[in-house]
């Protein structure tokens, strides 16, 4: 997207997996685990296209619903085993503080179930930071339907224009630009369709810089 002037930006919402924490390897294993049996291994392209918790993941991978109950219970073993190797991406917390000593709002718009997510966030020292968090089993729909980023605009108080959207999936792009929106979209490793990196208003390859641009955005206080 092309700089345009805003009014200041006060409040930031964050994906989760891949954006503040570094999970994404974790969590292709464990995918890979959970469909091992019934299935093709997933890849990270795919996860980059799919927004919603695992159900609907495995539901849209499996081609079907048979195999779902049995996948999930693959994927809980695993992630009961493996979570405690999920650690938050160097400068996340002391980003969050920034922000936060700027004034800013925060909140987080994932996919990842609501128990989960908590646990993360708990463990890690996170939620004091965010006034509100949107989950993948809070809602009927899912990203890139803008519907859970409208709900979070909503609770903040905020307006489009003054929001930021952070995260590294095609769908975080999606649904923020459907908000009007400006997303950042940290791609990683991986290529960005051409369509897709049109609508963000910025691509980075590292959590590091989208950090950067979230504080500038924000700006002192």
């Amino acid at each position: 997207m092309k700089d345009r002037k805003k009014a200041r930006t006060s409040a930031v919402v964050f994906d989760l997996d891949g954006t503040l924490i570094d999970s994404l390897p974790l969590v292709l294993r464990a995918f890979s685990h959970a469909l091992e049996p019934f299935g093709p291994r997933p890849t990270m392209e795919i996860f980059a296209k799919l927004g919603g918790p695992p159900q609907r993941i495995f539901h849209n991978l499996l081609n079907g619903a048979e195999h779902v109950p049995a996948a999930i219970k693959r994927l809980e073993a695993f992630n009961r085993d493996n979570d405690h190797l999920i650690k938050p991406f160097t400068g996340a917390g002391v980003m969050l503080a920034q922000l936060k000593e700027r004034g800013a709002q925060l909140a987080v718009w994932t996919g990842r179930d609501r128990e989960t997510t908590d646990i993360l966030l708990r463990e890690h020292g996170m939620t004091d930071f965010f006034n509100t968090v949107m989950c993948g089993d809070d809602l009927p729909t899912h990203k890139p339907d803008p519907q859970g980023l409208r709900e979070i605009l909503g609770r903040l108080g905020v307006a489009a224009p003054e929001a930021l959207m952070v995260g590294d999936a095609d769908v975080d792009v999606l649904g923020g630009a459907a908000c009007s929106v400006d997303t950042v979209l940290i791609r990683h490793a991986r290529e960005v369709h051409q369509e897709v990196s049109a609508k963000a208003w910025r691509t980075v390859t590292s959590p590091f810089e989208a950090y950067e641009l979230a504080l500038g955005r924000v700006g002192a206080k």
